[in-house]
């Protein structure tokens, strides 16, 4: 970084990224040529040429979205989500992208988008999750589809069984809107996008201003942007207020602000980021009015999610079993998928805007599709760079990319290799009791024994299949159906540019 930079009070959200990455690695030393990271240490492990990219499919705050195909006898069909480390570092994300891959490892659930790999390169923060091509709820509420009172009340369930596991691993999402909500092939409901959750300790509280408007975000003197937001949030950044953080239960207003928009086709509250905080407490406090043609039941569901206090909201899966609409399902055959979803996606063609791929394969400066000639070429070059040169290469846009060439931050996750060590270790302690059996001279047959071991086999084996059928999908199908998917089409959208993404790259929980 330049002298200029150095010498602030005060560091940006993304000199603080950069720091961090410092201090964490030893000073470059620098002979007659650049001494980088070895990238050929990248080849150990899994990597981006073990993939084959087939299709741009969606685009978030701070990376891109594409399909691509794992190049081993599998074949199996994932999303990948990459995040270019240069532009993550100068908006002060780093911290929230490895926070969210350490997050996701520690996380698997039928009613989850789970991770199945993690690791990088000299350019790129890589994500490999399941694919799943129902696309999300906010493309669909663009295509206009009416969704039932029915698909909402499911909608609910699927996800109110994310958030009480999210809540038993004391995880708050913080982010719960349509866009991170994706259907599967069925259509049932499964929460994505962890890039702004946090981990609460027993007896703390969140305070930082992160959130996505209207769902979750809230008013901050250095950005001072005005969000709908549940109102402890609001309150705890406003010291009059006397408010000390918040917990789970705005994850739980977020679901009603999405169940309210998913079946309105539009938000319950009309909030914008001119709108001043004073006004938007007082909107909050307004009776919303519900159309005529909703039933009882669906807007008693919605009032109890949406209620101002979060002590008197529903903030539990228990709490909302005892409502009304929600009392007579069963959550077991909901969390088995065993309940068919009133809405079903369309199956002939990919369900998201086909600009993205345009934007990947025209705009993007540093398209995927090319980065294996790209790095190839630019490790050639700085192999050739005399210490002066590289300094100058490495130094670009105020970023020191030899400090980002490697991140020891980001967790290097494979789920299979994890998989394959818990079979492991099932089977040692299998055979560790055999063996302490037979050693006791049991005169009783394992037989009934072995059949137990069996049968708990079988039912782990079908709860793994269960996680793993977002990438079991046809290979041919999902070729198909991008072959079928238009190229280029005009995007017809509600949302502003009210609904930007705001991330505190340090989102630190505090002891209330």
């Amino acid at each position: 970084m330049g002298a200029n930079q150095s010498n602030r009070s005060v560091p940006t959200p993304g000199e603080e990224d950069l720091n961090m990455v410092k201090d964490t690695l030893d000073p470059l030393p620098l002979t007659s040529k650049l001494e980088l990271v070895d990238t050929n240490s990248y080849s150990i492990l899994l990597n981006f040429d073990h993939f084959e990219i087939l299709r741009a499919i969606g685009k978030g705050s701070f990376g891109k979205v594409c399909i691509v195909q794992k190049r081993d006898r599998t074949g199996n069909m994932y999303a990948m989500k990459y995040v270019h480390k240069g532009e993550c570092a100068e908006r002060g994300a780093l911290k929230n992208v490895a926070r969210e891959v350490e997050i996701l490892s520690k996380l698997e659930h039928p009613c989850l988008v789970n991770l199945w790999f993690s690791f990088q390169d000299e350019e790129d923060l890589f994500m490999v999750s399941d694919l799943l091509l129902g696309g999300d709820l906010r493309y669909h509420i663009q295509q206009k589809i009416e969704f039932s009172e029915e698909s909402i009340v499911l909608f609910v369930a699927e996800i109110a069984l994310a958030l009480d596991y999210l809540q038993s691993h004391k995880i708050v999402h913080r982010d719960i809107k349509p866009d991170n909500i994706l259907l599967d092939e069925e259509g049932h409901a499964r929460v994505t996008d962890f890039n702004i959750a946090t981990e609460l300790e027993n007896g703390q509280l969140a305070t930082s201003m992160s959130g996505t408007k209207p769902y979750i975000g809230m008013y901050e003197k250095k950005y001072p942007l005005i969000f709908v937001t549940p109102p402890e949030i609001y309150m705890c950044s406003c010291e009059e207020y006397g408010v000390l953080g918040y917990g789970f239960a705005v994850d739980w207003w977020s679901l009603g602000i999405l169940a309210w928009e998913t079946l309105a086709g539009e938000r319950p509250y009309p909030l914008h980021s001119t709108t001043s905080y004073r006004e938007a407490l007082r909107i909050l406090q307004e009776e919303r009015g519900k159309p005529s043609h909703w039933s009882s039941a669906i807007c008693d569901l919605l009032d109890r999610l949406l209620t101002l206090a979060p002590g008197a909201r529903v903030s539990t899966l228990k709490e909302l079993k005892q409502i009304a609409v929600i009392r007579n399902l069963d959550f077991d055959k909901i969390l088995n998928k065993q309940i068919k979803p009133p809405f079903a996606p369309p199956k002939d063609h990919l369900n998201c805007d086909p600009t993205f791929e345009l934007e990947e394969m025209i705009i993007e400066t540093k398209p995927l599709h090319k980065k294996k000639k790209r790095l190839t070429k630019q490790r050639s070059l700085r192999a050739e760079l005399t210490a002066d040169d590289a300094l100058k290469f490495a130094e670009g846009d105020g970023v020191d990319l030899r400090r980002l060439a490697f991140i020891p931050e980001y967790r290097v996750y494979n789920r299979e290799r994890e998989m394959e060590r818990l079979e492991r270790e099932r089977k040692e302690k299998q055979w560790e009791e055999e063996l302490n059996t037979a050693m006791m001279g049991a005169d009783e047959t394992p037989r009934r024994k072995q059949e137990q071991q069996q049968q708990e086999q079988q039912q782990e084996q079908q709860q793994q299949e269960a996680q793993k059928s977002g990438n079991r999908l046809s290979v041919s199908n999902v070729k198909a159906r991008i072959s079928a998917s238009p190229r280029l089409s005009r995007r017809t959208s509600t949302a502003t540019s009210s609904d930007i993404d705001y991330i505190d790259a340090s989102p630190e929980p505090s002891t209330s």
